[in-house]
């Protein structure tokens, strides 16, 4: 590893570990849960609708709508200072969960709520 990456890195435990796997493959994976099928992210130990313990990841489209963005002017954290300014977003996946995410590249031309 690159001794002067300076962004923060998320924890790999064995909650998660599916997720970082799927990711590993550029694949974008959700629980779900395997007695009721409610979709949710980020990882839970249970199911936030029926609270079953009994969960699952599975591989999705990535395919969303934008709800809304914003752009950050400050670094919160240093390995963000060069990146200034720069947007997150949150978006709706198609199979239910809101994640945030990040435009690829520049902010869209035309940008707006709703968009896919």
């Amino acid at each position: 590893m690159d001794a002067t990456y300076l962004k923060p890195l998320p924890e790999n435990d064995p909650l998660t570990q599916p997720y970082w796997e799927n990711a590993l493959e550029n694949k974008l994976s959700i629980q779900y849960c395997s007695d009721c099928g409610h979709p949710h992210f980020p990882a839970s130990p249970v199911c936030p609708q029926c609270l079953s313990d009994k969960q699952h990841w599975q591989v999705v489209s990535g395919d969303a709508t934008l709800v809304s963005w914003v752009k950050f002017h400050r670094a919160y954290w240093n390995g963000f200072r060069e990146d200034l300014p720069y947007d997150v977003c949150l978006v709706k996946l198609d199979e239910g969960p809101l994640i945030l995410s990040n435009f690829r590249g520049t902010t869209p031309e035309g940008v707006h709520a709703g968009m896919r």
